[in-house]
């Protein structure tokens, strides 16, 4: 979204950033993930397990091990006590404490999310997402994007709407947003309260919830706003912009700064096309591996004629239950 400020160069570039996604799927240039936008990321941590990333699930990092001599992040303690060796640590701006940022001052944005029993648009339109840039409702205030979802887009319960209201911050989010929501929309005050018949508030979507918040945006920041490692990359949270520009630049120059030599996200091969490096793909298990079968049959049957007296082992188990024999 341009403002007055916008230069023009950068409102040229924004224009055909729109126009050259222009009919690639469709005739919008926009596109809105089933489930919501959390399926992006989604989408890639499951690419990059097929691709051999390692998932360490509920190990919430709970400190860093930083080399003194080096200024360098080496290893992590976990909220379990074990300790996990890194080249690199890559972190969320959220999670830095505020002693280790520099003095920035940080842009605000305002956010609304509401649940409505009915669309904003037209009964006889069918679109199913639903994008307005509303004017400011008064000089000095922000625009304000509304994003509109319907249940086809698995985002919210069937025979309602899932609304997104988002603008710069000029006060608290209910300050921005509360005005453009009741202009829009009825809002009750007593719950479970019905608009009157035949009043203006009839036609206007109902409210059936509503949360307002403010979140910090860091999108503006770079790595000399933080006093950390030298090998800690801080990525941001999300912006203001309608797209996720910034966030992809931001993750293909982390990218290029731990790994200089590689290509960024290239496309996905066809899995025929795979090549494995080395001696070839390991076997799954001794079942599809023949010769390890008849190994193992071999060796069972040594041990049926030769039974062993010591213990079997066993990985970092040990049974400590007192023998009745004694």
């Amino acid at each position: 979204m341009m403002t007055q400020q916008t230069l023009t160069e950068e409102g040229l570039k924004a224009t055909q950033h729109f126009l050259r996604c222009l009919g690639r799927y469709g005739n919008t240039p926009f596109l809105f993930p089933l489930y919501g936008l959390g399926e992006i990321p989604q989408c890639f941590c499951r690419m990059c397990a097929v691709f051999g990333g390692i998932y360490c699930l509920r190990h919430s990092v709970q400190c860093l091990v930083v080399d003194k001599a080096s200024n360098k992040v080496k290893a992590v303690i976990d909220t379990r006590g074990q300790k996990i060796s890194c080249s690199h640590f890559v972190v969320e701006d959220s999670y830095i404490r505020d002693e280790q940022r520099q003095s920035t001052a940080y842009r605000q944005i305002s956010r609304a999310v509401l649940i409505t029993d009915r669309s904003v648009l037209p009964s006889d339109s069918d679109q199913q997402i639903s994008l307005v840039t509303i004017p400011p409702l008064e000089s000095s205030a922000p625009a304000v994007r509304m994003v509109e979802l319907c249940s086809s887009s698995m985002t919210c319960m069937p025979g309602t709407y899932l609304v997104h209201l988002t603008c710069s911050s000029s006060g608290t989010a209910q300050e921005d947003l509360a005005p453009v929501v009741s202009e829009l929309f009825h809002v009750s005050t007593i719950p479970g309260e019905e608009p009157s018949e035949g009043a203006e508030e009839r036609s206007k979507p109902a409210v059936l919830w509503v949360m307002y918040f403010n979140m910090r945006d860091t999108s503006a920041l770079d790595s000399s706003s933080y006093s950390l490692p030298s090998n800690v990359h801080v990525c941001t949270g999300p912006d203001g912009s309608l797209g996720s520009d910034c966030s992809i630049k931001l993750a293909e120059s982390v990218f290029h700064h731990i790994l200089p030599d590689e290509e960024f996200c290239p496309p996905a091969p066809n899995p025929e096309d795979i090549i494995y490096d080395g001696d070839g793909p390991q076997a799954e298990g001794p079942g599809f591996d023949e010769s390890v079968n008849t190994e193992a049959e071999e060796e069972g049957a040594a041990h049926e004629k030769n039974p062993s007296t010591e213990p079997a082992e066993m990985d970092s188990v040990a049974d400590t239950t007192p023998s009745s024999e004694e």
